[in-house]
């Protein structure tokens, strides 16, 4: 068998691509699902029934086993909710009274915890990416974070913190950004957008970054309200896209 799979549990980020599947001595490849190169080798597949399976050389394997095998391969790239364990072990075939016996012993011993997951989430993410809590609150609700779990997380990011990181984006883009004043001022409040930021949030960030940034944009933030542009920006918060 390959030696430890790389880059598991060493703070690659969130956003880190999952690690290759690796080779065994044979050629097989590990399944995507974390199956081992074992029970996807050329004894043929493993029965996806429920019961027990059979590993090359005739070794009998049970299903608990096999979903616990999956599970800590999963974990291995990087933490997980329990519904995205229970999404790969239903892949796998592994049966729902299994997957909630395995997955309610995790939660026992700690290795599922999806609070913590949601705060560890949206702490890398914000502070990472720079997303607004918006969007983090749909990242949440993908990866099977309940709603409660999920509000929890996000009250953690209060609207300060939201709104210093929103000034760090505008700000860093400003250095190397380039254009007329108008165009500036959509590109940013469109970057902001996509990042979850309110169009309350947003607008007024921009409007202060660009008035520090030149005479001339200055100039062109005292016209914006006037000129109507603000209002033909497209609000989220009206069912509105926001522009790209």
């Amino acid at each position: 068998m390959a030696g430890r799979r790389r880059g598991a549990w060493t703070g690659r980020g969130w956003d880190a691509a999952p690690p290759r599947p690796r080779t065994s001595h044979i050629g097989q490849q590990d399944d995507p699902d974390g199956q081992p190169a074992e029970l996807a080798g050329t004894a043929g597949p493993v029965p996806r029934s429920a019961g027990r399976g059979t590993v090359a050389g005739g070794q009998e394997i049970d299903e608990a086993q096999r979903a616990r095998d999956i599970c800590l391969r999963q974990l291995a790239a990087r933490p997980r909710t329990r519904a995205e364990l229970a999404a790969a072990l239903r892949r796998r075939g592994i049966s729902e009274e299994t997957t909630r016996s395995v997955l309610d012993r995790y939660d026992e011993v700690g290795m599922i915890d999806d609070a913590a997951f949601a705060r560890a989430w949206v702490s890398s993410r914000h502070h990472g990416r720079g997303l607004a809590r918006r969007s983090l609150a749909v990242e949440l609700r993908q990866r099977g974070v309940d709603p409660e779990t999920a509000r929890d997380a996000l009250d953690g990011l209060d609207e300060q913190t939201e709104l210093a990181t929103a000034e760090e984006l505008v700000n860093r883009k400003l250095r190397t950004a380039r254009g007329e004043p108008a165009a500036l001022f959509r590109r940013l409040v469109a970057m902001l957008a996509r990042k979850g930021y309110s169009a309350g949030v947003a607008v007024p960030v921009v409007r202060e970054a660009l008035a520090a940034h030149s005479t001339e944009a200055a100039e062109f933030t005292e016209l914006v309200e006037e000129d109507g542009l603000i209002g033909d920006l497209p609000d989220p918060d009206a069912g509105r896209g926001w522009p790209t």
